[in-house]
């Protein structure tokens, strides 16, 4: 088996707050000159974002294969995740990641958990590399939280 594209990291705090990030590593046979080959950071996120989205990162541990319960403060080892899996979750970590309005993470949250996975896929390409992806991380929350 290949090894995993994505992994999510536990991020530790200040007390016991944690946070998440998310690492996406560089294709294999293309090497960019920036980052030498190591993962790239896709996003990290914390605090009313990351509670507003527990569920499916929850859900999406369970479908790596891991028990919920291993996500915890004093975790080190990266969860592994696979391409379907590390695209939805970066995916939704960028759109909720700025906001403030609970209400409209939910709703990002329940759309991006809605999509099929070409959409998935499609969105996360525009907002994750490319030129103009803070544009598109907006059209994307725009879209879908209708705000």
């Amino acid at each position: 088996m290949a090894d995993p594209p994505f992994e999510l990291r536990v991020v530790t705090g200040d007390n016991r707050d944690y946070g998440l990030a998310l690492f996406q590593r560089p294709p294999s046979g293309r090497r960019c000159p920036s980052e030498n080959g190591t993962w790239r950071l896709v996003a990290q996120i914390s605090g009313t974002p990351l509670q507003s989205v527990m569920d499916q990162v929850l859900a999406t541990i369970k479908q790596a294969g891991y028990r919920p319960a291993d996500l915890c403060h004093s975790r080190r080892a990266p969860f592994a995740l696979n391409e379907k899996l590390g695209v939805r979750l970066g995916l939704l970590f960028l759109a909720v990641k700025p906001l403030r309005k609970v209400t409209r993470m939910l709703e990002i949250s329940e759309h991006v958990q809605a999509m099929t996975e070409e959409e998935a896929y499609y969105w996360f390409s525009k907002i994750a590399a490319s030129q103009a992806a803070r544009r598109a991380q907006k059209a994307l929350r725009i879209l879908l939280a209708r705000e």
